[in-house]
């Protein structure tokens, strides 16, 4: 009898996000409303800050969205990422969307590019630290990659930008943020330092 499909930690977390996207995208416009990131109402309904990467605002934004979930899974698969890799993606996740807050003009916002920008940032710093040789060099490559992404893109300025194409405007900030929210959890939440601390066993690797 064949063995059933077994994630890592990473992979769930990826397969996670996108599978509820694609809830949400089948869900009442009434539902998707009780979901996203909107200013005025965070403080007291707190589950925006995860629920609004579930949120899209047309099928390009989804489809897009979906591949570079996909390509984020992969990205961790062929890095055989420790389970500290997917803890540190998963906790940039709402600190990404947090980040958002006081944005001018920023009054709503919905998907996963910047969770996305997140978990390529924590893999890329995982292999730059743990990686050796090629490993280490794809690290600081990716890493290098996405800095000048986030830069081309201007996240200083308009938060809101126009980008022929797209069905809605694009919000650098998200990726911005996500990018450097990844990088900095991704370095801190090192298995080594993990283990000193109190930690008992080496993480599993998926």
């Amino acid at each position: 009898m064949a063995r059933g499909v077994r994630l890592s930690a990473w992979e769930a977390l990826s397969a996670g996000l996108g599978l509820a996207s694609l809830a949400v995208a089948a869900a009442s416009p009434g539902v998707r409303e009780a979901l996203d990131w909107q200013a005025g109402r965070l403080a007291g309904e707190p589950w925006r800050l995860w629920t609004a990467a579930w949120v899209h605002y047309g099928p390009l934004h989804l489809a897009a969205n979906l591949a570079g979930a996909a390509a984020v899974a992969l990205f961790g698969r062929a890095a055989s990422l420790p389970a500290a890799a997917a803890l540190a993606w998963l906790l940039a996740w709402p600190l990404t969307q947090l980040a958002l807050v006081g944005a001018p003009g920023l009054l709503r916002f919905g998907g996963l590019s910047g969770v996305l920008h997140a978990g390529v940032a924590v893999a890329a710093v995982r292999l730059a630290i743990d990686g050796r040789g090629a490993r280490r060099a794809i690290g600081l490559a990716v890493l290098a990659g996405l800095a000048l992404k986030v830069g081309a893109e201007a996240p200083w300025g308009p938060a809101l930008q126009r980008v022929p194409g797209w069905e809605m405007p694009v919000v650098p900030r998200a990726h911005a943020a996500g990018a450097l929210v990844g990088a900095l959890l991704g370095a801190l939440l090192d298995p080594r330092l993990m283990t000193r601390r109190g930690v008992r066993g080496r993480p599993g690797r998926g």
